[in-house]
């Protein structure tokens, strides 16, 4: 379906100047001319719109990172892990301007004990982004598991959050292919938004909301306790 510059803009919120700035900055296709100053557009240009609005607006993703994506959106949408590409560093939750460490400067740096950080990758409870790409977030895990330690509590939980996590990113990345095998066309930004919907809204969602619960649960019967008691 065709479409005037105004139809594309009511349909996807995106100015009409910053639609002819994306075609010039080749992150659309060039419309279809008609004559001197009148153009059409599809639906490629309304999906690939979505695509780049959802994407700055939700995701933080760069101008540059989302050109490569729709460089080659068959690819970014094949089996490959190509598909999260601009969001690497959100899923890696490191923030772009964060330092980073070899495992020896790491341990020098924060002050720890070399022996625990080992065994900690060893469980897989600290996982760097890379063999040496240690930052302040993997930090704060080794001195959470220290203060577990500390006051006599085995971190099991820890443990536990791991071993399920392992799992869950396998379950993730099946979600992922099957988002690629259904791909046309016209839904490549709804493929993009159910993935990133699903790890970065719906995950913690459902994570902190059955944690909620159970420690509803677990308050009311306490109160039942005290009130039983008295």
């Amino acid at each position: 379906m065709e479409y005037k510059i105004s139809e594309v803009v009511a349909k996807t919120g995106v100015p009409k100047s910053t639609i002819l700035y994306y075609i010039k900055e080749g992150l659309l296709p060039e419309a279809r001319k008609l004559k001197p100053n009148v153009h059409r557009y599809n639906d490629e240009h309304v999906e690939r719109l979505r695509y780049i609005r959802y994407m700055k607006e939700e995701v933080g993703s760069s101008i540059e990172q989302i050109k490569a994506a729709l460089g080659n959106p068959n690819r970014s949408l094949s089996s490959s892990l190509s598909m999260i590409e601009p969001l690497m560093n959100t899923l890696s939750r490191v923030p772009a301007e964060a330092e980073h460490y070899t495992q020896s400067e790491f341990v020098e740096a924060f002050g720890l004990d070399a022996d625990i950080v080992a065994q900690l990758i060893e469980t897989g409870i600290l996982l760097p982004t890379g063999e040496a790409d240690f930052t302040h977030k993997d930090a704060a895990i080794v001195n959470l598991a220290a203060a577990f330690e500390s006051v006599g509590v085995a971190p099991d939980i820890l443990k536990a959050y791991a071993e399920h996590a392992r799992g869950l990113a396998k379950l993730e990345r099946q979600m992922q292919q099957s988002l690629c095998t259904a791909r046309t066309d016209d839904n490549f930004s709804t493929l993009w938004k159910i993935l990133f919907e699903t790890l970065f809204t719906a995950k913690p969602y459902l994570f902190d909301r059955n944690t909620y619960k159970v420690f509803v649960s677990a308050l009311k019967e306490e109160l039942n306790a005290d009130e039983t008691r008295s």
